[in-house]
């Protein structure tokens, strides 16, 4: 969410369930906030984006994600068409629920 769009991010999705702190709705380009497809608030509390636990919180969330079908669906329909560009407010660019969500989701996808 911090860094400047590019002209290949095609439809820029934000996933996080609470807007990044320090930036206004109108500073910021992105095509839809799914919050629905954020982990729990519960999992995202108790990760609390601590680095030994983010084996366990990415097995709990993937474990969400299956129960998300249709918002996983959403993004899976709209990847076939268009790049995505995953938005996500944390500071570690590896261990965030956003390289989850690409994962699951470039798991799902069949060309």
């Amino acid at each position: 969410m911090y860094e400047h769009p590019s002209d290949q991010d095609g439809f820029r999705v934000l996933v996080d369930r609470l807007w990044p702190r320090g930036l206004r709705k109108n500073e910021v380009k992105f095509d839809l906030w799914l919050k629905e497809i954020a982990p729990s608030d519960e999992l995202r509390k108790w990760f609390s984006h601590d680095p030994e636990k983010w084996e366990e919180f990415r097995r709990r969330y993937l474990k969400e994600l299956e129960l998300n079908e249709d918002y996983v669906q959403e993004l899976i329909e709209k990847a076939k068409k268009i790049d995505l560009t995953l938005l996500y407010a944390a500071k570690d660019e590896n261990l965030n629920n956003a390289t989850v969500l690409k994962e699951f989701l470039e798991s799902r996808l069949q060309w």
